[in-house]
């Protein structure tokens, strides 16, 4: 169970729900899977592979999973079928299908391959650390993760949450590249991406690049800002930080992967809960020292 990317939010009230208790109101929001009819569905199901319980509760820290099931029924497939229908008629009946009959066979067409199509799983995951007042989301995008914190929201009745980060850190993603006294702890790596602050503005991104070679630190001099940044973070975790403090491409260190790594193979379950409680451990102090190096409880 290791995050792969981090979207980051304040409880600003205390979460007083016991494990118990939400484990009770998420089995009644517990994934189904589609009927046949159903163009999606969505609910709670196990956070750790070949687990029953839909709260997984460690260390003060409670992961849940949300699982989305689509049935992939492509526009052009029903295009295409109602293309030939309409042709089919005007040939029998020598007049041309008007657009409210079109509609009505599309709907047709659509309910009748709905049951034959393919259907696509897919999966978010996210923890509360009750003892942080956080809510972490492994989501590189808004969407994604505000649709986790709203099936939440609606299942447990309430979720006060807010983004860590309600500013732009671009200001300050644009010191450390200039050498200003970046952060214990932080070093920058060879990748990031530079935008000029108009309105149409140029963006620069570059890839196993020096960033403080003289072409870089140029477009600096001439107002460009720094919107992501690849950074090493005390040696067990490197990632990519963008100025919103989202979290992308988080790769953990091999030698605290291996930490866990003397649990037995036929004890799946006791290694996955061990990984989730030091990957939880570890974001939170990353998030800590996010926190520390940008003022973010201090924005208010």
């Amino acid at each position: 169970m290791w995050f792969k990317n981090l979207k980051i939010y304040h409880l600003s009230q205390p979460l007083d729900l016991a494990p118990e208790d939400l484990q009770d109101k998420l089995s009644q929001a517990a994934f189904r899977p589609c009927g046949n009819q159903d163009i999606a569905s969505m609910g709670w199901t196990s956070p750790l592979k070949q687990g029953d319980s839909l709260v997984h509760a460690a260390d003060g820290r409670i992961l849940l999973g949300l699982k989305k099931q689509e049935r992939l029924l492509p526009g052009a497939v029903v295009a295409a079928e109602l293309e030939q229908r309409v042709e089919k008629i005007e040939r029998e009946t020598g007049a041309p299908v008007g657009k409210k009959a079109k509609q009505e066979l599309k709907q047709e067409i659509t309910h009748q391959l709905l049951p034959k199509a393919f259907t696509r799983d897919s999966y978010t995951f996210g923890f509360i650390s009750t003892k942080d007042n956080l809510v972490v989301v492994d989501a590189s995008a808004d969407g994604k993760a505000e649709t986790f914190l709203a099936h939440l929201r609606k299942t447990i009745g309430s979720l006060p949450v807010v983004p860590l980060c309600r500013r732009s850190l671009a200001a300050d993603l644009t010191a450390w590249l200039k050498g200003d006294s970046i952060p214990q702890g932080f070093d920058l790596l060879e990748e990031a991406e530079l935008k000029s602050p108009d309105e149409d503005g140029a963006i620069i991104r570059c890839k196993n690049q020096p960033l403080d070679a003289e072409e870089i630190q140029l477009h600096l001099q001439n107002g460009k800002l720094v919107q992501k940044i690849a950074l090493d973070w005390d040696e067990t975790l490197t990632a990519l930080l963008q100025e919103d403090l989202t979290v992308k491409r988080l790769k953990f260190s091999d030698v605290l992967r291996e930490q866990n790594q003397d649990i037995p193979k036929d004890q799946q379950l006791a290694r996955m809960d061990a990984d989730f409680c030091l990957m939880a451990a570890e974001v939170i102090r990353l998030i800590k020292a996010l926190d520390q190096a940008f003022a973010l409880s201090e924005q208010d």
